[in-house]
């Protein structure tokens, strides 16, 4: 089973940047699928990035385009969210998470039910 820990979360600035990693254990990293989600207070956790397995497609979600880039290193088993131009509507917990289910996925799905690993999260605090 593998593990997910997320890293690089904190309290920044409104306009400023932040990278996130999330480190896997296992050796079938390179085989999943990953994705970024976030849940703010009171709200629905929701899809920020996608992944394929082999990082071939990306895909994100409206409110972060142009702004977040995912990207994976399957060597080092670690997958990133890099946020730049950050805004306070950006904060929450932000989740790491795999689809271990379905291997050598080819696309990089929206849909919070396709995950089925997650990590614990790390918190994102944009200040005004």
């Amino acid at each position: 089973q593998v593990q997910l820990v997320e890293s690089g979360g904190g309290l920044v600035q409104a306009g400023g940047s932040l990278r996130l990693s999330c480190a896997a254990s296992g050796r079938t990293f390179s085989s999943y699928a990953m994705g970024w989600f976030r849940e703010a207070p009171g709200k629905e956790r929701e899809f920020v990035a996608g992944i394929t397995w082999n990082g071939g497609s990306t895909s994100y979600a409206d409110s972060v385009k142009g702004r977040f880039t995912i990207s994976r290193d399957n060597a080092k088993n670690t997958v990133y969210l890099q946020m730049n131009s950050l805004n306070p509507e950006d904060t929450a917990v932000y989740y790491c998470a795999a689809r271990t289910r379905l291997l050598f996925a080819s696309d990089s799905s929206h849909e919070r039910v396709d995950y089925d690993t997650w990590g614990q999260g790390t918190q994102v605090t944009v200040s005004s």
